[in-house]
């Protein structure tokens, strides 16, 4: 487990975690306290300007590379209007570099074992296994299953 990620984890410490949850955005990554990260956490190269909505919820062996942004499609709304409620990024996903994650309205699921491509603008829920890519991120394959 690399420095980044322990400090994504210890940001859950009583007492300490906002000085760790401080420390990680200085550094460039940030994942607020109110998000929920599942076992196994990879913060790619160190997650450099990842952004993560607070509401977001992030399953086991997710790999998110820098540039990654999970938040609202509809920022020129206030956050008391708007109809998103959050990001559901399920086990085994992986974040490529510089893809957006961006919902308007309900959930926006990523579905299990997902890729999303660099640079990608994902604006849907996907399905298990599924590779998107493009802007607007489009379903381009579905991944294998690892033996």
């Amino acid at each position: 487990m690399s420095f980044y990620e322990k400090l994504v984890y210890a940001r859950k410490t009583p007492f300490l975690g906002k000085v760790f949850y401080l420390v990680l955005k200085m550094l460039g990554v940030e994942i607020p306290l109110g998000v929920q990260i599942g076992k196994g956490l990879m913060l790619h190269h160190g997650g450099i300007g990842v952004v993560i909505h607070p509401k977001s919820i992030i399953g086991n062996n997710v790999g998110i590379y820098p540039g990654v942004t999970l938040g609202r499609a509809d920022v020129f709304r206030t956050a008391g209007r708007s109809k998103f409620s959050r990001i559901i990024v399920e086990d085994g996903v992986i974040l490529g570099s510089g893809c957006k994650v961006l919902g308007d309205e309900g959930e926006l699921v990523v579905g299990a074992g997902c890729v999303i491509g660099a640079n990608a603008v994902l604006l849907q829920s996907t399905q298990p296994n599924e590779i998107w890519a493009g802007i607007p991120a489009k379903k381009v394959g579905m991944r294998e299953p690892e033996l």
